[in-house]
């Protein structure tokens, strides 16, 4: 039986310093949130304890993180979301969009000013040093013309509530805003999880939101396509927010690029694609403005593109927001701001702000300087990752040393009111807790205005007396409800779908971005390598466990060879070679160890497991949720697996076995998340040229030495149990193991799907479906070089293959043969390397600039 939601509310308060969403000082409730409590109370404590482990389930089967950079977690931490949702009726959330309207508004003819006319600097409504001192201002972006109706395109305000129970702006964001993903996620988590939390509820949806944005991408583009090629321009799979980025590409339907995937040509910006280059109209960037062109701004970025600026003043891209769009990121503002309204718009701010002093006044100064216990002072930028103070908490003597910097540079410097946020229902471990919440706000320009996103995403801090609200400091989210009681509305789920939006950048293989491209390759590398060693230490371990048990004379030599062939295969050397043998031998597992756990020895398990995750996260708009559940789990069996067993044979094996299960589940669902016009074809390419090396691998570091009947017959079968092949040998041969029969199967049965000769076919027929980039008949080198690796395994026999020499000792036409297809295997993948994934060289600055300093 559901408990009546004022137990949840037990202890709740230990004090009212704050004022909090829901409760009044009389414990009488907000009646805002009367309807939610009602649902929350007919669910009950134990079914929400359950949902929020439901939903805490579904962000990590979706993959949803947010990368915290040095964090002891790891890279990829997960996204958390709080099963109560932050409620705003429409009543107050009108009086908030307007004011947000009015703010993009303002901010918009900031922008336009301070690289135009400069008018708020001359005519003293703004000192010049708020913003010629601000590292956002960039003077390269100067008097540059926009095709758009408006400069500035995207705005973020971060709101919170003071104690008088009004929601102030406390940051503008404005140079690459992020939340907007991840507030989508959190709607669409909720509502999956616990629908009934929305019973009677009218909550306005953001669909004609994004409908919006989806639109102002469109007509962003400065030569009015009607089908205008639009990208999505990343960092890369290590920034924080590189989850949204994926998500916004395939939720939008455009492209994710990174930086090395465009170029500047002929005035213009192009994406390499693998067979030209496709003019890019629109860039939507998560990139920060100083990192966007090597050439004219930081000449250390291998974010952005060398020359982009210079496409920008040509008007032939638009890019969203602006480059130089961070200088409006600036605290030092806000005293001036409703000064700048009256200025340009006659009228006074309609949200108030968090009071704030620019310490580059005298009287302002003193002023800080007299009272500095009580402020919060902050530099004017926040480009270097600069310091906050919260300067209750300073020492003496870090107050002294505070005041020397703040006189040093005054102008760098404003004091703010510290923000006594106001509180809402968390909940955690089985009852609701008040914590601190700050709200952000997202608009986009519309024709004459801007449209506003109904509600956003509210960021929640991670303990209730936490004064610092910040996910990067482990806090949490909700879904953010802005409510209407005067109506339902009955389609909540209404459509996502975009009725006028570009599709020519993925119509077909030629037109894969070349980076795309590589990295589907290499993932299929990865994938491969990972699988096949996992397996090929799988069968060393179970053959130790068999000595162990059975303690034949030939068990000794033929571990010996193995643990050889174990070097050969992933090529960490000395390991069990050379001078290094013995002592290797004495204490086998503690080489395998290194082979299996060692991330920094090339080659090992847990090297190709990493690389092969790094290449996943850099794809991941790619794959479908299936996907992200057979990794996730593949993920935590790996990373959760105690160190105290790795010396246990048994452990091991079963670690290994469930790892192989995975992988193989992954590659049959990546057949189905990716088309082969997508680049499912480099991936095949990457995945047969690596599973063709390896199994050259194995066969020459066991079958070109002859061994003795018995050893050989060992080597025979562990060779076909790490291949999975021993069950087909006996099924076609229907013999005693012999080498004649295993090289036919293993390297020159064209029908069996993980012979040598199977995959080279295969790489054939993928390497000749790659677009060219001419119309000669002539074969391109990298079609030649797979060719001539076809024609020489099609010359071949079993019988000569497995021929000794003279001596009876080797196999020399065997051992050449390997090599030649070796050879011919790395030419193909220079080839490929050179003709598909070239990337332009890195261009230099002529004139040296400072970003640091």
């Amino acid at each position: 039986m559901a408990k009546p939601v004022n137990t949840l509310f037990n202890n709740y308060f230990k004090d009212f310093k704050n004022y909090d969403e829901v409760l009044k000082s009389n414990m009488t409730t907000n009646s805002n949130w009367d309807k939610l409590l009602s649902n929350v109370t007919e669910v009950g404590e134990d079914t929400l304890v359950e949902k929020q482990k439901d939903i805490d389930w579904l962000l990590a089967e979706n993959g949803v993180t947010y990368n915290v950079y040095n964090d002891p977690i790891g890279l990829n931490r997960p996204w958390n979301l709080n099963i109560i949702p932050f409620v705003i009726n429409q009543e107050e959330w009108h009086t908030l969009e307007e004011g947000l309207k009015q703010r993009a508004e303002l901010l918009n003819l900031v922008l336009k000013d301070i690289y135009g006319k400069r008018e708020l600097i001359k005519n003293g409504i703004v000192p010049p040093e708020i913003i010629y001192a601000h590292r956002g201002f960039l003077r390269n972006c100067d008097q540059i013309k926009y095709k758009t109706a408006k400069q500035l395109l995207i705005h973020s305000a971060d709101l919170a509530r003071g104690p008088d129970g009004r929601m102030w702006v406390v940051n503008d964001r404005a140079e690459a805003p992020s939340g907007m993903g991840y507030t989508l996620e959190n709607r669409f988590s909720t509502s999956r999880v616990l629908p009934e939390l929305f019973k009677g509820i009218n909550v306005k949806q953001p669909f004609n939101f994004f409908k919006d944005f989806n639109r102002l991408l469109i007509n962003s583009d400065p030569n009015k396509k009607e089908n205008p090629n639009i990208v999505i321009l990343t960092p890369g799979p290590h920034n924080e927010t590189y989850f949204e980025h994926a998500y916004l590409s395939s939720f939008l339907g455009y492209p994710l690029v990174k930086g090395n995937d465009l170029v500047v040509r002929d005035d213009k910006v192009w994406i390499k694609t693998l067979k030209s280059l496709i003019q890019v109209d629109v860039i939507y960037r998560r990139v920060d403005d100083a990192f966007v062109d090597p050439l004219e701004l930081r000449g250390d970025s291998y974010l952005g593109v060398a020359g982009l600026l210079d496409v920008v003043r040509q008007q032939n891209v638009s890019i969203i927001n602006p480059v130089g769009s961070g200088v409006l990121e600036n605290p030092g503002l806000i005293p001036f701001m409703n000064s700048i309204s009256k200025y340009f718009l006659n009228e006074d701010l309609k949200l108030p702000q968090i009071a704030s002093w620019w310490c580059g006044q005298k009287k302002e100064l003193d002023f800080v300087l007299g009272n500095l216990k009580r402020f919060v002072v902050k530099p004017i930028d926040r480009t270097n990752r600069q310091s906050i103070y919260f300067c209750e908490f300073l020492s003496d003597e870090e107050l002294e040393e505070l005041k020397k910097r703040i006189l040093a540079k005054p102008y760098r410097f404003v004091a703010q009111e510290k923000i006594y946020f106001s509180t809402a229902p968390n909940f955690s471990k089985g009852r609701l807790e008040p914590r601190k919440v700050m709200c952000r706000t997202f608009s986009v320009a519309k024709d004459e205005g801007y449209s506003v996103m109904p509600g956003g995403l509210v960021r929640v801090a991670p303990e209730g007396e936490n004064s610092r609200v910040s996910y990067q400091r482990g806090g949490t989210s909700k879904d953010f409800w802005v409510t209407d009681d005067n109506a339902i509305e009955k389609n909540n789920t209404q459509r996502y779908n975009w009725s006028h939006s570009t599709t020519s950048l993925r119509t077909s293989i030629d037109n894969l971005p070349s980076n795309t491209a590589e990295n589907l390759f290499w993932s299929g590398r990865y994938l491969s390598r990972t699988l096949v060693t996992a397996r090929y230490i799988r069968m060393v371990l179970n053959q130790m466990a068999n000595s162990e048990f059975s303690k034949r004379d030939s068990d000794s030599e033929t571990l010996c060879i193995l643990f050889q062939s174990v070097t050969h295969l992933t090529s960490i050397f000395p390991g069990f070679t050379g001078k290094n043998k013995e002592k290797a031998l004495e204490n086998p597992m503690k080489e395998l160890t290194t082979v299996l756990f060692d991330e920094n020895s090339v080659g090992s398990l847990a090297h190709s497991i990493s690389a092969f995750n790094n290449s996943y996260y850099t794809l991941r708009n790619l794959w479908s949720k299936d996907i992200w559940v057979v990794f996730d789990a593949m993920q935590k069996s790996w990373n959760k697996f105690d160190e105290k067993h790795k010396n246990n044979i048994h452990k091991i094996t079963k670690l290994l076995d469930n790892i192989i299960t995975k992988l193989i589940a992954f590659m049959g669902l990546i057949e189905e998340s990716i088309l082969v016009e997508q680049g499912l074809l480099l991936y095949f390419i990457g995945l047969q040229i690596e599973q063709a090396t390896l199994t050259i691998e194995k066969s020459r570091a066991l079958l070109v030495i002859n061994q003795e009947e018995n050893v050989e017959y060992d080597i025979l079968e562990s060779l076909l149990n790490s291949h999975e092949s021993l069950n087909i040998y006996r099924y076609s041969f229907k013999s005693y193991l012999n080498i004649e029969n295993v090289i036919n199967l293993v390297l020159l049965d064209k029908s069996y799907a993980r012979s040598l000769k199977y995959q080279l076919f295969r790489m054939k027929k993928d390497i000749f479906r790659l677009p060219t980039k001419n119309n000669d008949t002539e074969y391109t080198k990298s079609q030649q070089a797979i060719l001539d690796a076809c024609n020489l395994i099609e010359t071949v026999n079993a019988k000569t293959l497995s021929q000794l020499n003279s001596d009876h000792i080797s196999r020399t036409n065997l051992d050449d043969f390997l090599a030649s297809i070796s050879d011919l295997l790395h030419k193909t993948f220079m080839v490929i390397t050179d003709t598909y994934f070239n990337h332009s060289d890195q261009q230099k600055q002529l004139v040296k600039q400072n970003y640091l300093s």
